[in-house]
This record gives structure tokens, C-alpha cells and sequence, in this order.
């Protein structure tokens, strides 16, 4: 039997993203958010509320970085979720993350955090609260690469938010292979 759960926002996984900008002062600022995607093959899409600090930043250098986080650094990434940019300046310093300056963006990367999109702002609606960010680049350590120099998703172990149970959980077991599997039915 099936019960009704009413609207929820149940929709699995829902990757852990920590976007980083660069405040008018020049010092790092990051935030969390659990509502994007990737909506083309060059384009980044992420629900933000225009209250955050971080849409000012990123209206006015055009330019922001999107990091998957990982369990290894859950408390300062989940510190930065519930700690507000417009209330506490310096809270990516004390969250003890450091910037490196991206080469193809004015926006910051987190060295703690392995992998980064490098994004330039598509656009921004106000109402809907949809940032769109152009993907220019993505940057990867090299302990989440394979033998191939490929991304490895099982060594990257992205942390994804559940809603439901207010949880964070890794992502990092295989259970198939995508335009392979379905070939036996």
C-alpha cells in the first residue's frame, strides 16, 4: 500500500553544492545549496534565494564556482548552510576552507574541495530565484582521478542532502552500467 505524502521536495540524490564568490572586499564567500543540476552540456542550474550574500557577489563579478562536497569537510560545508554571509564576513575563513583563485574565472575554488565547476553567470531571475551559470571549466585533484585521468565518482564520494531526513549521504558505490545494461532485456 502507498500513502500520500503531499508536496515534498523527494527527489534523489540532491547533490550538496557549495558555490563560492568572491565578496566587494576581495575575501571568499561560499554557501551551500542542495537544489541543482546540471541543465546542458555547458550550463549549470541552481535555485538561490536573492537574499543570500552570494547573489550580490556573483551579480557583480558575473562569475562563481560550484564544488560537490565531501564527507571529509561535512561540518565546515554544513556551517556554511546555516551560517548566514550578510550576518558573518569572514565565515569561509572560519569554516577553515582556503581559496586559491580560479585561472578562467573571478571567483574562488576551495583547495579542500576536489572538484570544481568554474562558472560564468548566464543569468539570474529575481522571481523564480534560477541562477545560470556557462560551465568554462572544471578542475579536479588529481585524488579523484583513475588510472585513466578520468573523474572517479567512487573516490570523489559526493556527499547528496536528504530532505526527508534533514541527513547528508555519500555517494560512491557503482550498481550498473548506463547504454550497457538494458541491452539484455
Amino acid at each position: 500500500m502507498r500513502k500520500n505524502l503531499g508536496v515534498k521536495t523527494y527527489l534523489y540524490p540532491q547533490p550538496t553544492l557549495v558555490i563560492a564568490t568572491y565578496n566587494e572586499d576581495g575575501s571568499a564567500n561560499a554557501m551551500v545549496a542542495a537544489w541543482g543540476s546540471i541543465s546542458d552540456n555547458n550550463q549549470v542550474a541552481i535555485y538561490v534565494a536573492k537574499t543570500h550574500k552570494t547573489i550580490p557577489n556573483i551579480l557583480a563579478r558575473k562569475a562563481f564556482t560550484v564544488s560537490m562536497a565531501t564527507a571529509d569537510h561535512i561540518k565546515a560545508i554544513d556551517y556554511l548552510g546555516i551560517t548566514s554571509g550578510n550576518r558573518v564576513a569572514d565565515k569561509f575563513a572560519k569554516a577553515g576552507f582556503t581559496s586559491v583563485k580560479s585561472e578562467n574565472v573571478d571567483a574562488p575554488l576551495v583547495a579542500e574541495l576536489p572538484l570544481a565547476l568554474e562558472c560564468k553567470l548566464v543569468s539570474y531571475d529575481e522571481e523564480s530565484e534560477l541562477l545560470l551559470g556557462e560551465i568554462v571549466n572544471v578542475t579536479a585533484d588529481e585524488s579523484v582521478l583513475n588510472q585513466d585521468g578520468k573523474l572517479s565518482v567512487e573516490k570523489l564520494a559526493p556527499v547528496c542532502y536528504d530532505s526527508a531526513g534533514h541527513g547528508y549521504y555519500v555517494m560512491e558505490r557503482r550498481v550498473g552500467n548506463a547504454f550497457s545494461d538494458g541491452k539484455s532485456i
